[in-house]
């Protein structure tokens, strides 16, 4: 019987747009589930939208994200609007800025956390509802993705300012459902493609807002090479099958 090797790069660039749809269903059901709604009772986005980006950090009880970590979640958005942003989040009570510049989330800040975890319980779970065997295989493959991720960041001695690292291990309580995992680590999978695409571009010579303005083309072509290349550690920790089952299971996931 003939298998299809996919090696670590090829497999990084492949999965990146199904892990992208499969997070975006997750995360569009959770608006359309009742998210939005409960964001407005506590404010509305001005309020809660930074908390809902930075949730797998600061859910966990005395979480932090700090300024280089955040700076790097926020890259391609203008430094001011962020700024104004973290004021008017602060201003609502849900966010606390430490001298050092990390944040953190105030007492009703972690309460809306809360709320918002039990909204992905319920959403995801109707959403991805008969799935349950591809969303098991899907949480566990992540797990053992991120967990190496992790190892491989921590020996990189330049992990100030990683998205990944500002975000990772994702806050997953006892008794956290399947689908509430299987979305929070999509996201941050995602956080750590997200990181090598930004030291592909600077190696290349861009910034986030000239590489956001390059057209189709073999500059294109060659940043997004190079971002599978840097993605690529992690599924070092899976074999060519579980690869390729990965794959099949996110293309197979509703959304």
């Amino acid at each position: 019987m003939n298998t299809v090797e996919l090696a670590p790069h090829r497999i990084a660039g492949l999965l990146a747009p199904a892990v992208d749809r499969a997070f975006h269903a997750g995360m569009l059901a959770g608006r359309h589930g009742g998210a939005a709604e409960l964001g407005q009772r506590y404010g509305g986005p001005a309020a809660t939208g930074l908390l809902v980006d930075l949730r797998t950090r600061l859910a966990a009880p005395g979480g932090t994200v700090d300024g280089p970590g955040f700076a790097a979640v926020t890259r391609h958005a203008d430094p001011v609007t962020v700024r104004r942003a973290v004021d008017k989040h602060m201003a609502y009570g849900m966010l606390h800025r430490h001298p050092d510049g990390a944040l953190s989330a105030t007492e009703r800040g972690s309460a809306f956390l809360g709320e918002l975890y039990q909204v992905h319980s319920e959403v995801t779970e109707e959403l991805w509802a008969g799935h349950d065997e591809r969303v098991t295989r899907l949480v566990a493959a992540l797990g053992r993705l991120l967990t190496y991720a992790l190892v491989l960041t921590d020996a990189d001695s330049d992990r100030d300012g990683s998205a990944f690292a500002a975000l990772a291990p994702p806050h997953e309580p006892d008794g956290t459902l399947p689908g509430v995992l299987l979305l929070n680590r999509l996201g941050t999978l995602r956080h750590h493609r997200a990181d090598a695409y930004a030291a592909a571009w600077t190696a290349a010579g861009h910034t986030a807002s000239t590489v956001a303005g390059l057209p189709a083309g073999p500059e294109r072509l060659a940043i997004e090479l190079e971002t599978d290349r840097r993605a690529a550690g992690p599924y070092a920790a899976l074999d060519a099958q579980e690869r390729l089952e990965m794959l099949a299971d996110l293309a197979a996931l509703p959304g």
